[in-house]
C-alpha cells in the first residue's frame, strides 16, 4: 500500500535516516569513551582532573619555538595525531604519525624517556591525545599553535637551520 501522501513517506524515510545517523554517532562516541577511559582508568582520570591547577593548565601546552629547541636537543618526540589521508596531503618529516584512533594500540612506539608532544593542525585532537597519554603515565604536552603554527615558524632559513642542526 502506498501512503495517502507520498511526501509523508519521503519525510519519514529522511527522519529515520537522521535518527540512524544520530544513533550511530552516539554509539561511536560511547565506544571511544570506553576505549580511552575504561572503568579501570576512571580513577586515574578523576585524580588528574581533581588535581588540575593553573600550573598544569600552563604546563600542558607547548609552543612551536620551545618544541623546536627540545627536538634539536633530542628531548622530545613529536606525534602527529592526524588521519593518514591528512598526512598524505602534507606532513612534517620529523614527526611520527600515530592517528588519534590508533594511539591506544600503538603506545609501544612512544619513547617514555622523552617528552611526548602531540600535534594536529590546530589543537583539538592533540589535546585529547595528550590527556590520554597523561592517564597512561607519559610526560606529554600538546602543541598549542598546532602544526600550522609549526609550519609557519619553520620557513626559509629557520627550516634550513632546524634540519641541518647537528645532533646533540
Amino acid at each position: 500500500m502506498f501512503p495517502a501522501n507520498p511526501e509523508a513517506g519521503l519525510i519519514a524515510a529522511a527522519t529515520e535516516k537522521k535518527l540512524m545517523k544520530t544513533t550511530h554517532q552516539l554509539w561511536t562516541a560511547g565506544l571511544l569513551l570506553l576505549l580511552f577511559f575504561s572503568p579501570a582508568q576512571a580513577a586515574t582520570l578523576d585524580d588528574y582532573l581533581a588535581g588540575f591547577t593553573y600550573q598544569e593548565r600552563k604546563e600542558m601546552k607547548i609552543d612551536s619555538k620551545e618544541l623546536v629547541e627540545l627536538l634539536k636537543a633530542d628531548k622530545a618526540q613529536l606525534i602527529d595525531v592526524r588521519f593518514p589521508e591528512e598526512v598524505a596531503a602534507w606532513r612534517m618529516g620529523f614527526a611520527k604519525n600515530i592517528p588519534l584512533n590508533e594511539l591506544p594500540a600503538r603506545l609501544g612506539e612512544l619513547d617514555k624517556n622523552k617528552l611526548i608532544v602531540t600535534a594536529c593542525p590546530h589543537y583539538d585532537r592533540s589535546s585529547m591525545a595528550r590527556l590520554y597519554l597523561i592517564t597512561k603515565g607519559y610526560r606529554a604536552r600538546y602543541l598549542n599553535d598546532g602544526l600550522l603554527g609549526l609550519a609557519e615558524l619553520l620557513r626559509g632559513d629557520k627550516a634550513r637551520d632546524f634540519t641541518n642542526a647537528p645532533p646533540p
